[in-house]
């Protein structure tokens, strides 16, 4: 087909746009699938049941709850939060999107550490604010006095802490936060898609201070990365403000069902948790005897790892096409050259990881 030419409406998107890479992925299909941090298992089939049944008794005609108050109420008891101060989403990402749409505008700034999670500059820039990123320390700690200092000279409206962060595994230390909150006037976006697997969590300062919104997943830790869910917590007026933002009806019945159920039992989650975090632990150990490489400690359920001698390109090639596992190159991202992001997985899954680590670095 013949398609006209698209100059005349392309000048209608804003350059902010324009200027932006999208958010992409490669998506091969490998034996051992270790890119995007995913839980390592499926649910537990009698949950995946109880799930279906939930949803199957549902009016499939109707929308859905415009404002999910049985959810929100569950997640309220469960987190220690009053249910107005509780946002759901579509996925994570779409509060994260919802939050900083109701903040940014052209001209407005958001400082972040950087490296970091990609989507928050590329949400930043589609809006016309500006992204200014606060480099890690060599180790990929947060310098604190750094991103304050930031802050404050930039007078940002949002700072955004991402912990652990993406993809570096590093988490903030305790205190950090209630830094942030005393010495800067911004708005705190508090990513915590990887919390349950470690660090400290801002949760407990939501009653201190209304500047702190704290954004959480079920992609990861609880296994529901193909449903997409994901929640917001805030002060009850913040969250009337950012759902302004988001569409009406944005979480679809059978995902509301799904977190119900999620969250319904939370001794099958954090039994899974546990697990993911003794892998993480146990592989972090082999990394350190295997020559080189370096693996940075990690609070997340990813390890990074920096390649010595044999570029991460190539290694990141050869781990796909002979030995079908996929892992993450982000060695394109600055701070992070010759770096990949490895996902946990089942324990056979890190020792194939290992072993071919060590061939293709022929310390095997």
């Amino acid at each position: 087909m013949q398609l006209p030419d698209a100059a005349s409406a392309l000048a209608l998107i804003k350059p902010s746009v324009r200027a932006q890479a999208a958010y992409s992925l490669e998506q091969p299909v490998p034996a051992r699938k270790l890119n995007q941090n995913e839980a390592p298992t499926d649910l537990p089939a009698d949950l995946k049941h109880e799930i279906l049944a939930r949803a199957g008794a549902l009016p499939w005609h109707r929308y859905p709850a415009f404002v999910p108050t049985h959810l929100t109420g569950i997640i309220a008891r469960r987190i220690g939060w009053v249910p107005e101060g509780v946002l759901v989403g579509n996925g994570s990402n779409e509060v994260i999107q919802a939050a900083l749409a109701v903040t940014l505008g052209d001209g407005e700034t958001v400082v972040a550490p950087s490296p970091t999670f990609s989507l928050y500059r590329l949400l930043a820039g589609v809006m016309g604010a500006r992204y200014v990123p606060v480099a890690l320390l060599p180790d990929f700690s947060f310098d604190l006095d750094a991103i304050i200092a930031q802050v404050r000279r930039e007078r940002a409206r949002v700072l955004v802490l991402n912990s652990p962060n993406n993809p570096t595994g590093s988490a903030l230390p305790a205190g950090a936060v209630e830094r942030c909150l005393a010495e800067t006037d911004a708005l705190l976006l508090c990513d915590e898609a990887y919390q349950e697997f470690g660090g400290p969590s801002a949760v407990s300062l939501l009653a201190r201070s209304p500047r702190i919104v704290v954004l959480r997943t079920f992609s990861k830790a609880m296994g529901l990365a193909g449903l997409r869910f994901g929640y917001a917590l805030a002060h009850p007026e913040v969250a009337r403000e950012i759902a302004k933002a988001k569409l009406p009806y944005n979480v679809n019945a059978i995902t509301l069902a799904a977190a119900e159920v999620a969250f319904e039992h939370p001794d099958v989650f954090e039994a899974r948790t546990r697990t993911v975090i003794a892998e993480r632990e146990r592989f972090l150990g082999a990394l350190a005897r295997t020559p080189g490489l370096r693996a940075f400690p990690s609070a997340a359920n990813f390890v990074l790892i920096r390649l010595e001698a044999v570029p991460a390109r190539v290694v990141f090639r050869r781990l796909l096409e002979e030995d079908g596992i996929l892992v993450r190159d982000v060695s394109h991202a600055p701070g992070l050259e010759e770096c990949l992001r490895i996902s946990i997985g089942e324990r056979e899954d890190m020792d194939a990881v290992v072993q071919a680590l060590r061939r293709i670095l022929g310390t095997g």
